[in-house]
């Protein structure tokens, strides 16, 4: 595997970095030792840095040789909030908080290629290094672009990327076109009237209302949209109530939409809308239903997709190169700046089995150099004019 030289030589300095991050996550927002960490390394290595995109968003600036195009790398720097059950020496230090998703990884990748780019500036136009804050669904694409992260930083295209453990070790994976799907989060509440469990027939029972509503909700997939549009609605959560004996007053239903038309999520929601009002309706109670949208659906400039293969190929051999066919139903919110610059986002593999978002989920360590060797790669051979 070609990787590049240097970037091997400070392997173990990645790795370090990496499993500090690992010890001390932070929730999105909150990520101010994480990205301190990232702006000094960034200042040390003698580029320029704006702190403070989207709360703790830090942007980093390089300029190149000559003039040429200008290309944003992204990393998210965010944790998840459940717990670890690695049982690994440099295990998370802060409780009901994990990197369990690699964004610790994906930092450090970035990382590794602002030291390379800033030793040799062997490239043309300027690069522009974004540490994202709060991926996991708190809007920090969003955040950043609001704070006018483009209009300050201006890039001719954008690239970004996700480990993951379901591709083969240096396995590179992109599908052009629609890659992502689009999510909605969703909170509906049922308020009821609260009872004695022995004497329900006085009250307005909102679990059992609450529990023909999930019955009722998965009936939309499956009954009003057209089956050859990939569509998911999950309910995850349901709470209410505090004793064995006391039915309660309301319950609150939590869930996703994931979609790849914006036409399909409009039908869900209306008919989400209906059933609640309908149910409503029925057992005499209130029903409120709130939707929101976290992601957008993310869309690989297929140009963009193009160069990202050529490039990927000189580093890990053409032959660990591959096209998604189809898109995947997880959400990533780079969609957002995709929608603004065009670019491509792609997913490199690595040794392990255990998904994403699980406690015991391990980023391999040799990724490192392999992510950050194709960052580099992208600005060589993309700032050329």
């Amino acid at each position: 595997m070609p990787l590049i030289p240097r970037i091997e030589d400070y392997a173990d300095d990645l790795t370090a970095i990496r499993r500090d991050f690992h010890q001390h996550p932070e929730i999105g927002f909150q990520e101010v030792r994480t990205s301190g960490i990232v702006a000094e390394l960034l200042e040390s290595w003698g580029i320029a840095v704006t702190r403070g995109l989207g709360k703790t968003g830090v942007v980093g600036v390089l300029e190149g040789r000559g003039p040429g195009r200008t290309i944003g790398l992204r990393a998210d720097m965010d944790a998840l909030p459940m717990d670890e059950l690695t049982n690994l020496p440099f295990a998370s230090r802060t409780e009901g908080v994990f990197h369990g998703c690699g964004h610790d990884g994906h930092t450090t990748m970035l990382l590794g290629a602002a030291r390379y780019l800033a030793e040799t500036r062997d490239f043309d136009g300027r690069v522009v290094f974004i540490f994202q804050p709060a991926e996991e669904g708190l809007g920090g694409a969003r955040a950043m672009i609001a704070d006018g992260l483009f209009e300050q930083f201006p890039v001719d295209e954008i690239y970004g990327l996700h480990n993951s453990p379901f591709t083969g070790p240096g396995e590179v994976r992109i599908k052009p076109g629609i890659a992502m799907a689009g999510a909605e989060f969703f909170d509906i509440d049922v308020r009821g009237k609260g009872s004695h469990g022995a004497a329900p027939h006085v009250g307005r029972d909102p679990v059992v209302i609450g529990a023909s509503l999930v019955g009722e909700l998965q009936t939309i997939v499956s009954r009003n949209l057209n089956a050859t549009h990939p569509v998911v609605l999950s309910v995850t959560q349901f709470h209410g109530g505090s004793a064995y004996n006391v039915i309660p007053d309301s319950v609150r239903l939590s869930g996703t939409i994931r979609y790849f038309e914006r036409e399909d999520r409009d039908l869900v929601v209306d008919r989400m809308r209906t059933i609640c009002a309908g149910l409503a309706l029925a057992h005499g109670c209130e029903i409120e239903l709130d939707v929101r949208n976290v992601f957008d659906v993310l869309v690989n400039d297929a140009d963009r997709a193009e160069d990202l293969i050529s490039v990927a190929g000189t580093v890990v051999g053409t032959d660990l190169v591959s096209k998604g066919t189809e898109p995947v139903m997880g959400s990533e919110d780079m969609a957002d700046m995709l929608a603004v610059v065009p670019g491509a986002y792609f997913t490199v593999g690595h040794a392990g089995n255990v998904p994403l978002h699980n406690p015991g989920f391990i980023l391999d360590d040799a990724i490192l150099p392999v992510g950050a060797s194709i960052f580099a790669r992208l600005v060589e051979a993309r700032g050329a004019a």
